[in-house]
């Protein structure tokens, strides 16, 4: 197709303030391919594409451009354009082309964001945190718990674009269930966005249910009998990882709230529902990250406790046998003074009587330090 036939297509979908720079775009951008569903992000940045009409999947018919003029111009269904880690130029056609806002397009692409909510004109940005627990046969002082990432979506009445960062949190399981829920998906764009905030926190419960269990392998450890010998590097790596999960879970709370309460235009109403669903089990999330915080301080102060009371204990046998080293270092020391008139000196029985007197007194030094346990 010539340039012109480009211009022309591309015309035909922005609105009137976006047309001109989405066809400056067109003329140096390569358009989105459709032939291929499912793209590797190895090879692209362009995971999957597909258009739903009526909760279904419609066949793909020529690139994003065309996709997005059928639905536009039938006035049903939506596009949703699925991005991992996209760059500045694989995601500078499909700015001009939906009409983003400079300042969400430089947050999707570079990531690193808290969780949050933002209205840009009739689009909305979402950015939420997704969390994975990385399994380790034993946690260590240098163990990585939690793994994070990111997932941008951007909302319009007819589209929706997920970016994802990081290696894990696939949507591609997510899309299977929508599709297989028709009744669902046809409520529209906001029905993909509750499904992936749906899929985030739930991934929260269950990487907290994992930490659990590491939780409960300190907890036992630090209280067992040589509980006062555990490695502190342990508590404080499992303390680290926990901020990790809260800087992820707890920011969400507040665009969860909006989401549930605030009319937003391109949210539908009944969707606003299931947000208050997953806003009562982000609470959940939140308040069992809290329990475990004020655990870790309450068993890394017991271990502090326990190292203290060891050392006190260790103090105590050391001072006891000094004492009863101290006879036979003072005799001994009397007698190596080398005078000519010492009691005993010349006398046959006196170097028994020395080493009697010693080990007797030291044999009643230890047993008064077994009595009380200093020993």
């Amino acid at each position: 197709m010539s340039m012109a036939g480009n211009l022309r297509k591309v015309t035909s979908l922005g609105k009137v303030g976006g047309l001109r720079r989405v066809a400056r775009l067109a003329r140096r951008r390569p358009r989105v391919d459709l032939s291929h569903p499912a793209r590797s992000p190895l090879g692209s940045s362009v995971v999957n594409c597909v258009t739903y009409r009526d909760g279904h999947r419609i066949a793909a018919r020529g690139d994003l451009m065309d996709a997005v003029k059928q639905v536009r111009k039938s006035g049903e269904g939506f596009v949703w354009l699925g991005l991992h880690e996209p760059t500045d130029q694989e995601f500078a056609g499909i700015a001009g082309l939906f009409d983003l806002h400079p300042l969400a397009v430089e947050d999707a692409v570079e990531a690193h964001q808290r969780p949050k909510l933002e209205r840009y004109g009739e689009t909305l940005f979402a950015v939420f945190k997704t969390v994975c627990y990385v399994e380790h046969e034993e946690l260590t002082a240098t163990s990585e718990v939690v793994d994070t990432g990111e997932i941008m979506v951007f909302l319009g009445e007819d589209f929706v674009i997920t970016v994802r960062h990081g290696r894990h949190g696939s949507l591609g399981p997510l899309r299977e269930g929508l599709e297989s829920d028709p009744e669902q998906l046809a409520k529209g764009p906001s029905a993909v966005l509750h499904a992936i905030a749906d899929h985030v926190v739930d991934d929260y419960l269950t990487v907290i249910d994992s930490v659990q269990e590491d939780m409960d392998q300190v907890e036992t450890d630090v209280f067992a009998e040589h509980g006062a010998r555990v490695d502190p590097g342990r508590i404080y790596q499992l303390k680290r990882e926990l901020l990790e999960l809260k800087r992820a879970v707890v920011p969400l709370g507040r665009p969860l709230e909006e989401l549930a309460i605030r009319p937003i235009r391109v949210v539908a109403p009944e969707i606003q529902a299931y947000f208050r669903d997953v806003s009562d089990h982000l609470q959940r999330a939140k308040e069992q990250i809290a329990a475990f915080d004020e655990l870790l301080n309450s068993i890394l102060q017991a271990h502090l406790a326990q190292v203290t009371v060891a050392q006190n204990e260790d103090m105590r046998k050391i001072t006891a046998w000094a004492a009863i080293v101290a006879v036979p270092t003072m005799v001994c020391g009397m007698y190596g003074m080398n005078f000519d008139h010492m009691p005993e000196l010349h006398w046959r029985y006196g170097y028994g009587m020395v080493i009697g007197v010693i080990s007797v007194a030291c044999l009643l030094l230890y047993r008064a330090f077994r009595r009380t346990r200093w020993l």
